[in-house]
This record gives C-alpha cells, structure tokens and sequence, in this order.
C-alpha cells in the first residue's frame, strides 16, 4: 500500500530537471515544512521542527514544475511518500522522499498565473484521460468519449507559439 500525504513548505533547491535517454521527464527539488504555532504569551510566531523532503515528479508534472516552481517559492504538493535507509562509507541516515502526483503555489503567501500545457505525447493524453475518466466517472446524457476542453488539458483553445523549456502554454477563453 502507498501512503498518500499533502505538504506545505519552502522550495529549498532550484529545481533540477532532466530527461532521460527513453524521453521520460523528471524534475526533483528539497522542500523544507516547518511547523508554526503561536505563542500567545509573546503574540508571535514561533517555528517548530524542520522537516525535508526530496520531491520528484515525473512526465507532464515534471515539466510544469520546471517552468514554474523556483527555490524559494512556497508550494503545497500531494504524492507518494517513501522512506529510505541510506549509508556511506562514514555517514548513514533516513532519506524522505514525495513522488509528487500535483504540485501548485501556496496561494496564501501571494498569487500566481495559471497558463494551461498542451500534452506532449499520446502517452500523457491517455494518461490524463484515465485519471479524468476515473475521478468524473461517465456523465448521464453524454455520449461516450466526449469531453469538455476543461476536463482535458489542451483539447481545446489556441496554441501560443511560445516552447521555451519546452512547455507549452495555451490561450483559453473563459467558458463564465
């Protein structure tokens, strides 16, 4: 069994991200979580224990998170945790990591711009197809196969001719 968790915290490391020889992307960072409390004798803030996480994503998320998360930003991601023994020839210890399945900013510390991706790769539309299949489940009325262009990311909309990193941003008009 996986155990799932959420997190909160700092990007600590600029992103590194890389593409492996079969084409698969992968994008990893360290995250710090500290615990906050208040204390109300003093009427501050107080930060408990630091917490630090490795966080890797793969494919589309990989990307995402190359062309927009940077160190320093404070994020809240949800994926896959993994606790790992380690040992060198001096030194051993535990190694904490997140297989993150979504990353996006902490949108209480400030705000951001959401510019949707257009999929790469018929593995990553099959892909998107099944996870949206699995959460919405077939709708009444509709026949089958078909989706809005908001349940699919980038079937719909105008390209932008922009690939730098080589995402892909789409223009999409407001359907409210």
């Amino acid at each position: 069994m996986t155990d799932m968790m959420t997190v909160s915290g700092v990007v600590a490391t600029e992103p590194r991200h890389l593409t492996t020889h079969e084409g698969l992307a992968i994008t990893s960072f360290r995250l710090a979580s500290a615990q906050r409390r208040y204390n109300r004798q003093s009427g501050t803030w107080i930060d408990g224990e630091t917490n630090w996480y490795t966080v890797t994503s793969f494919r589309q998320t990989a990307i995402n998170v190359a062309g927009s998360v940077h160190k320093g930003d404070r994020v809240i991601l949800r994926g896959k945790l993994r606790v790992r023994p380690w040992q060198s020839s001096e030194k051993s210890g535990i190694s904490v990591e997140i297989e993150a399945e979504s990353i996006g900013h902490d949108l209480l510390w400030g705000t951001t711009a959401f510019h949707r991706t257009l999929l790469t790769s018929t593995s990553d539309r099959a892909d998107a197809e099944a996870r949206e299949s699995a959460a919405s489940g077939p709708s009444e009325g509709s026949p089958a196969g078909m989706r809005s262009g908001w349940a699919l990311p980038g079937s719909t909309g105008n390209a932008l001719a922009s690939e730098e990193d080589g995402v892909h941003a789409e223009e999409v008009a407001v359907p409210f």
